[in-house]
Order: structure tokens, then C-alpha cells, then sequence
């Protein structure tokens, strides 16, 4: 065992956060996320001291329809991954497919992996735990429709930035719809959450969802507010996340990035 080698070899691993931001983040990424996550369920726990009505339907309902959103954001993001990884995306944009075709195909492929891992979950949700998703009714639809819209345009977004600065930011298809996720009031209300994170939520379309979820859930009718604000919002983010894409696209094939993208 020689100490000089060891620690070189340390030194280098930390070289390679000295300039990458995406690394940095997930030092503490994670740890922050957890710490708000958990500790804002705690406090909706106490204060019904324990005795929250419909607590299974609660939390199973809202992890149902949060891996919704977190699969159609990564049936985009990975796919298009799978594309840097084996390097082919030059030999994908040298081919008649357009940028906004290829980006259809990805939604495409993100339904589908969304179908065949929601029947899984949903069916074992129903023979473990005994409870029926479709208990909502129709209003699942809408909230359904908004996660999936949501999760698209959070992909979309995560897979211009790794066009732009490649490997370092393939983390964040793993990851950035969790930094989402204090602020969409998955397992607690709105309410529970500080003014200026309140402030933020009030934007983010995950919430209001959610919050016509537990509205459901509670025997009451779903929120057309908070349905119509969800889905406004939804139409605004996923148009920018498109010119975003397709501004970014131009760019890179402008500077000659395209071949340098999975190196």
C-alpha cells in the first residue's frame, strides 16, 4: 500500500469537482432534498397529531401520480441518453428526421414506458396495500394529463442541457425532477410549506394537481381552479421548453458541438 499513490488518486476524483457545477450540486443535492421533503411532512403529520384521515390514500395516491411525473420526465431524458451513450446522435440529425420529430418520437416512447410502469404500480398498490387508484373516477384524467405534460417539459428542458454540456450534466436526468418536488406539495399541502416556497409552488403545475388530488381523495369535488392553473401553466412551460430545445439544437449545430455530444 503506498499512501502517495492513494491520495494522488484522491486528488484527482476532486479535481473533477473544482470545475463542474453539476457535480458540486450533488454533494448536497440530495441531503437538502430529503431534509425539506421529510421535515415538511413532519409537520403536516403534526399537526393531526397522528390522526390524519385517509392517510393511505393520502400517500399512495400522491406516490402513484409523483412517479407518473418522474417517468415521463425520464422516458425523455434517458432515451435520449441511450442516443449520446452509443454515440448516434450525429447519425440520428444526419438522416431526414427533424429536431421537433425526433423530440415527438421521445414522447412517444415516454407514454409508453409510462403505460407498461404505471400498470405495474398501480397493480401492486391494489394487491399490497388494497388500494384502487381509479377510485377517483374521471378526475384522474385531468390530473394525469397535467403530470405527464409537466414531466415533459421538465425532459425536454434536462435534455437541452445535456446537448449543451454533456457528460457533466447527465446527473440531472436522474435528478432534476426531485428539485421540484418540495415545492409540488406531493405528500403535504401547500399550506404546510414557508411563504416564499409557497410563492414558488403557486407556479409549479405538480402542485395545484396534488392539491386536487387530496381534494378528491377528502370526498370533495376536484378544484377546477387549481386544474385550469395547473394546465395554463403547463401550456406556457412546455411551448418555452420547445423553443428552448430548438434554440439550444441550432446552436450546437452552429459551433460543430453535435459530434462532441457522449464524448
Amino acid at each position: 500500500m503506498n499512501l502517495s499513490r492513494i491520495l494522488a488518486y484522491t486528488v484527482r476524483h476532486l479535481y473533477l469537482y473544482k470545475r463542474s457545477l453539476p457535480r458540486l450540486m450533488e454533494i448536497f443535492y440530495w441531503p437538502v432534498l430529503d431534509l425539506l421533503v421529510w421535515g415538511f411532512i413532519s409537520i403536516y403529520l403534526m399537526r393531526f397529531k397522528g390522526d390524519l384521515p385517509n392517510f393511505v390514500a393520502f400517500f399512495i395516491g400522491a406516490l402513484i401520480l409523483w412517479d407518473i411525473l418522474f417517468r415521463s420526465q425520464q422516458g425523455i431524458s434517458v432515451s435520449f441518453l441511450e442516443d449520446s451513450w452509443s454515440r448516434n446522435l450525429l447519425n440520428v440529425f444526419i438522416s431526414p428526421i427533424s429536431p421537433a420529430e425526433y423530440v415527438f418520437s421521445l414522447l412517444l416512447v415516454s407514454v409508453l414506458k409510462l403505460i407498461f410502469a404505471s400498470v405495474v404500480l398501480v397493480g401492486l398498490a391494489w394487491i399490497l396495500y388494497s388500494f384502487n387508484i381509479f377510485t377517483v373516477g374521471m378526475d384522474l384524467i385531468p390530473l394525469v394529463a397535467n403530470l405527464i405534460i409537466m414531466g415533459w417539459s421538465v425532459g425536454i428542458v434536462t435534455m437541452s442541457i445535456i446537448l449543451r454540456f454533456g457528460q457533466e450534466a447527465e446527473v440531472l436526468a436522474w435528478g432534476i425532477a426531485f428539485l421540484f418536488q418540495p415545492v409540488s406539495a406531493v405528500f403535504y399541502p401547500v399550506s404546510v410549506l414557508p411563504e416564499p416556497l409557497k410563492t414558488i409552488a403557486h407556479f409549479i403545475p405538480a402542485s395545484h394537481v396534488f392539491e386536487g388530488l387530496r381534494a378528491v381523495i377528502s370526498g370533495g369535488a376536484l378544484p377546477l381552479n387549481e386544474i385550469l392553473w395547473a394546465a395554463g401553466l403547463n401550456v406556457a412551460y412546455i411551448i418555452l421548453a420547445i423553443l428552448f430545445f430548438t434554440w439550444n439544437f441550432r446552436t450546437i449545430k452552429k459551433k460543430g458541438l453535435l459530434v462532441k455530444v457522449g464524448e
